[in-house]
């Protein structure tokens, strides 16, 4: 408590000699300092007023509600990319442009990588035709042309399933 009063004996202080300064030099009529002054030492009794209060007053805790209304960390978090990934899955599923834009180019950079890796061949030759199937590579083929219909029917979930397991396999 005392800090404070020494804060606002400061702040008063100051707000005097700037006052005082404004007096002199005569920036403004004597009128306006004045008022701006007893403005100032209003608002310095405000703030010791405010203060005083808070002191006063008990620490209060946290309500059940406004601990209901914080949210805690995400501990369980999944990965931005494994979410992306799903939606992908799901899409691919759904819509043959989908499959063909955004799950096939994926699923052609995995089996290159597994290609590459466990057998040290490129996707994109007969060597890398031969290790997929006929069925992934059906799918995965570089020249595989966009569907006619955007929004038909994408790759039977089966199918998909299919194809990951011969991708796992690899």
């Amino acid at each position: 408590m005392r800090r404070r009063l020494v804060d606002l004996a400061s702040l008063t202080a100051l707000g005097t000699v700037v006052a005082v300064a404004l007096l002199l030099f005569q920036p403004f009529g004597t009128e306006a300092v004045l008022h701006l002054y007893l403005l100032f030492l209003a608002a310095v009794v405000m703030l010791g007023a405010v203060g005083a209060t808070q002191a006063a007053a008990p620490a209060r805790k946290r309500s059940a509600f406004d601990a209901a209304l914080r949210r805690g960390p995400r501990g369980d978090a999944r990965p931005p990319e494994l979410e992306r990934m799903e939606r992908g899955v799901t899409l691919g599923v759904a819509h043959a442009f989908d499959f063909h834009a955004r799950l096939r180019p994926l699923l052609r950079d995995i089996a290159a990588a597994r290609l590459a890796l466990s057998r040290g061949i490129d996707l994109d030759t007969p060597a890398g035709r031969a290790a997929l199937g006929e069925e992934a590579w059906e799918l995965l083929r570089p020249d595989r042309p966009a569907p006619d219909d955007r929004f038909g029917p994408g790759v039977p979930a089966d199918r998909l399933r299919a194809l990951v397991d011969s991708l796992e396999t690899l």
